[in-house]
């Protein structure tokens, strides 16, 4: 599932190629055929994202709602637009651009309140300006659960997925088992301030890098990071080899059906 930057860096990428402009709205497959009869012709006036949900703004109480989930892929291209395929659930098109929307869990035309009773329920995000990590803070201060689980609660942490997850803990050496009753609110602000400029570099160069400049390849002498998920990391998806830092193994194990990775070394119980 993408990460928040993706969702966030997917919003500018829908303002710089149709933002102000009218669009011609379709959908071939035809499970959001109404909808996009209604926009067709409609100027699409911004996108915003929070967490990992995207919001296409046509007109005050026009609002398209997107999850891509597990499967969901977003396609952009120039005009002019080829033949759409019958699996494509949303296509967005004007003179000079086009965007094509496959296997979303939500593709939904939501008016300002049902927009708002989806923020209400997420969490702050480090992408949106303004949010407040206090919120976060108030529901982990009390709780048993695993700082690991916590983060990825998109109702406490908006935005935050399994890798960025796992480096963060890594980078201010907090074991992912601790209880999030048991973090420091320095810990807190810390972590909060690191995802912001982590997430912030995500959207800039659409893929996570989360290694300091003295752990780089280049700097250590070691061969790029191959990974479908690109990026250089410190623990994701690198069980069994060697930490960056200490030179220890990095584990891994299942938690809240997903996977966790951490160096027990760095991030001592």
């Amino acid at each position: 599932m993408p990460e928040g930057h993706t969702i966030h860096r997917l919003a500018v990428d829908h303002r710089e190629r149709f933002g102000g402009r009218p669009v011609r709205v379709s959908s071939p497959q035809g499970k959001f055929s109404d909808a996009a009869a209604l926009l067709d012709g409609s100027v699409l006036r911004t996108a915003e994202a929070h967490g990992k949900h995207l919001f296409l703004g046509f007109g005050p109480e026009e609002w398209v709602h997107i999850h891509l989930g597990l499967f969901g892929k977003v396609a952009f291209g120039p005009a002019p637009a080829p033949p759409p395929t019958d699996t494509v659930r949303l296509r967005i098109a004007d003179a000079d651009a086009y965007v094509d929307l496959r296997g979303p869990t939500t593709c939904a035309l939501v008016t300002e309140p049902e927009k708002q009773a989806v923020h209400d329920r997420l969490g702050p995000d480090p992408l949106r300006p303004g949010d407040d990590p206090d919120r976060a803070w108030r529901r982990i201060s009390r709780s048993r659960t695993t700082v690991a689980a916590l983060l990825m609660d998109q109702k406490v942490v908006a935005g935050v997925g399994n890798v960025y997850r796992a480096e963060v803990l890594f980078r201010h050496g907090i074991d992912p088992y601790r209880a999030g009753r048991d973090l420091r609110r320095e810990e807190w602000t810390a972590l909060w301030q690191d995802l912001v400029a982590l997430m912030r570099e995500g959207v800039r160069h659409n893929r996570i890098d989360t290694v300091r400049p003295e752990h780089t390849p280049e700097a250590m002498g070691r061969p790029p990071r191959v990974d479908d998920h690109g990026g250089e990391v410190y623990v994701y998806r690198r069980a069994g080899q060697p930490c960056h830092v200490c030179g220890g193994e990095v584990r891994a194990a299942g938690l809240a059906a997903r996977n966790l990775f951490w160096c027990p070394t760095c991030q001592p119980a």
